[in-house]
C-alpha cells in the first residue's frame, strides 16, 4: 500500500519520468518511485504549498529533512511516502549526506531569486546530481562493481540530472520567473543555445555509461534520457521569448515513439 502511494506521485506529477519508469524491473521501478515521491514533497513544500497552508515553508522544510534523515532507522511510520521512502533507503544503503545536499538546495529555493553562476553550479549538483547518484545507488543495489565502471557509472549519473534539471529551467523559464520568482537565467537566444549545448554534452557523456548499467535498469534510464533529448530538441527549435510565455513540452504520440526507439537501442531488463 505504501508503495502504491509513492507509485501514484510519479504518476501524477511526471508523464515522462512515469513512462520511463515502466522500462524499468519491478523492483526498481518501486525503488525509484518511493525516491521520487520523497523528492517531490519537499519540491511541493518551497514552491508553495507550505506558504498557502499559512505555514512557514523554511519550518515546514527542516522539519521534513529531519523526518527523511531519520527515516532509514525507524521500521514504521503513519506516513506512506515516508514509510516508502524508509524502506527504500534501507535497501539501498543511501548516502546521508546526498540526501543533505538535496535538502541544502532546496532551502537556497526560500531565499534566492537570482543565481550566479558558481551558485547555480552548486544549486544543480544538489538538486540533481545527488538526486542522480541516489538513483545509482537503486540500480546497482546488490550488486559488484569495478571502481573503474562505478567511477564511469557516478559521472553519468551526475551528468544525467544535470541535463534534467538544466532543461527543466529552460521549460518552466516562464512559471520560475513569474510565479515563483526565481531566475536562474537571463535568458536570451544565445544563452538559450549555451545552456543546449551543455545539455548535450552531460546527455552525450550519460549515454555512454548507460551500457555499464544493469539490465534491470538500462533500458528505463535510456528511455529517460532519450525523452529530455527530444524536449532538448524543442527547446532549439523555440525563440528565448517564447519560453518566457509557453511551456514546452512533448507530444505523447512522440514520447511513445521516442521511448520504443530507446529500448530497442539499449535493450529490455531482465
Amino acid at each position: 500500500m505504501c508503495d502504491h502511494a509513492a507509485a501514484q506521485v510519479i504518476a501524477g506529477y511526471s508523464t515522462s519520468f512515469s513512462l520511463a519508469s515502466k522500462f524499468l524491473a519491478p523492483r526498481v521501478r518501486r525503488d525509484i518511485a518511493n525516491l521520487y515521491a520523497m523528492v517531490r514533497i519537499a519540491d511541493e513544500i518551497v514552491d508553495g504549498t507550505a506558504s498557502a497552508a499559512g505555514v512557514n515553508p523554511a519550518d515546514a522544510l527542516g522539519a521534513y529533512e529531519a523526518q527523511v534523515l531519520a527515516a532509514p532507522a525507524q521500521r514504521f511510520h503513519t506516513d506512506p511516502v515516508l514509510h516508502a521512502y524508509a524502506a527504500t533507503a534501507r535497501r539501498c544503503g543511501f548516502d546521508q549526506e546526498h540526501v543533505r545536499a538535496f535538502f541544502t538546495t532546496m532551502r537556497r529555493d526560500l531565499t534566492h531569486t537570482d543565481y550566479a553562476a558558481d551558485e547555480l553550479e552548486a544549486y544543480v549538483y544538489g538538486s540533481a546530481e545527488v538526486i542522480g547518484l541516489l538513483c545509482l545507488g537503486i540500480f546497482l543495489t546488490g550488486r559488484d562493481t569495478s571502481p573503474a565502471d562505478r567511477a564511469e557509472m557516478e559521472a553519468g549519473a551526475r551528468a544525467l540530472g544535470s541535463a534534467f534539471q538544466k532543461i527543466n529551467f529552460l521549460r518552466d523559464y516562464g512559471e520560475d520567473r513569474d510565479t515563483l520568482g526565481r531566475r536562474y537565467y537571463d535568458l536570451d537566444d544565445a544563452t538559450k543555445d549555451a545552456v543546449v549545448a551543455e545539455i548535450r554534452a552531460e546527455l552525450a557523456q550519460a549515454d555512454s555509461a548507460i551500457p555499464l548499467l544493469p539490465r534491470s535498469a538500462r533500458a528505463g534510464v535510456a528511455a529517460a534520457a532519450a525523452l529530455f533529448a527530444e524536449l532538448t530538441d524543442t527547446a532549439e527549435r523555440t525563440p528565448a521569448a517564447e519560453l518566457a510565455t509557453t511551456r514546452i513540452s512533448v507530444p505523447a504520440h512522440r514520447k511513445l515513439a521516442v521511448t520504443a526507439r530507446a529500448v530497442a537501442r539499449k535493450g529490455t531488463h531482465v
